[in-house]
């Protein structure tokens, strides 16, 4: 009995840091397995376990957020390149018009509240849960990637080998998207997939598995901005949290992306959609009642 109970002490004695590290990749895991299965979207996770699972400040959530979603899209966008399904033009187009305005929303998210950063991502949540619910109802030939897709006909076309022609419409529609993913992820530490491979699928006429390489590839260069524009800025980022997180999610991408492909679209996007609200529902308890 004493030995259990010298054993039992050991382990309560263990360094709160290691607890930290634990709790880092698990919770890693958990945004790797969702960044797998649904293409976009998983990131949205991130902040919320870094805040309420581990204990980190939300602005510094936010940064440990980013490097996480830029590291494992890049590792995402490497594997999809070497299958041919990442479309370097569009995306630099993309990412471009991203990196521009991820310093514009780490500016916004040091002169924005604690609570109301956290109440305004709660709301962004919704938003996108919401939506993914609505499309996912639309037809069951979707994919998990494509829910969001609108029912609008293409504002890009195609030439006959496949390349995008890129008009005066569609320029101005994809660089549109791609200021407002970079805002968000510099904000709010998301990847902004969920709003890029619907763009791609609807307006560009691609399909969801290029959409898909391509989001990452551009979730990798906005992501990469906006953390070297958290850096600049003085906001701390735990190296060692990072690494943890990073550590959980890079190998749970890869496991997401193989279920993924053997479960049906719509009901995968209902039961993440399901989840996005409760956390939401959660960190708005949280936040504004104290619960």
């Amino acid at each position: 009995m004493n030995t259990v109970l010298a054993a039992i002490e050991a382990v309560a004695s263990t360094s709160p840091s290691a607890w930290a590290a634990a709790a880092s990749v698990a919770s890693g895991v958990i945004v790797g397995l969702s960044l797998g299965l649904t293409g976009g979207g998983g990131a949205i996770f991130a902040v919320p376990l870094l805040v309420y699972g581990i204990g980190v400040e939300p602005r510094t959530a936010v940064s440990v957020s980013l490097v996480t979603v830029a590291v494992t899209a890049a590792v995402g966008a490497i594997e999809r390149w070497r299958y041919g399904q990442v479309e370097l033009r569009t995306g630099l187009l993309f990412a471009a018009a991203g990196m521009l305005t991820a310093p514009l929303g780490g500016w916004l998210g040091d002169r924005i509240p604690s609570q109301t950063l956290l109440v305004s991502f709660a709301v962004l949540m919704v938003v996108i849960a919401v939506r993914m619910w609505r499309k996912a109802a639309d037809s069951t030939e979707r994919t998990a990637s494509s829910v969001f897709a609108s029912g609008v006909g293409p504002t890009c076309s195609r030439d006959a080998e496949g390349r995008l022609r890129m008009t005066t419409r569609c320029f101005v529609l994809l660089t549109l998207v791609g200021l407002v993913v970079g805002l968000l992820s510099g904000l709010f530490g998301v990847g902004g997939g969920f709003l890029i491979v619907p763009a791609l699928v609807a307006f560009a006429t691609m399909d969801v598995l290029r959409a898909v390489g391509t989001s990452l590839f551009v979730m990798t260069l906005v992501g990469v901005s906006a953390v070297a524009s958290q850096w600049a800025a003085g906001r701390p980022i735990p190296l060692d949290i990072a690494g943890s997180f990073v550590a959980g999610s890079v190998p749970a991408l890869f496991v997401g992306s193989m279920v993924g492909r053997r479960l049906g679209g719509p009901t995968l996007a209902r039961v993440f959609a399901l989840a996005i609200v409760l956390v939401a529902i959660f960190i708005i308890a949280k936040t504004v009642f104290g619960w």
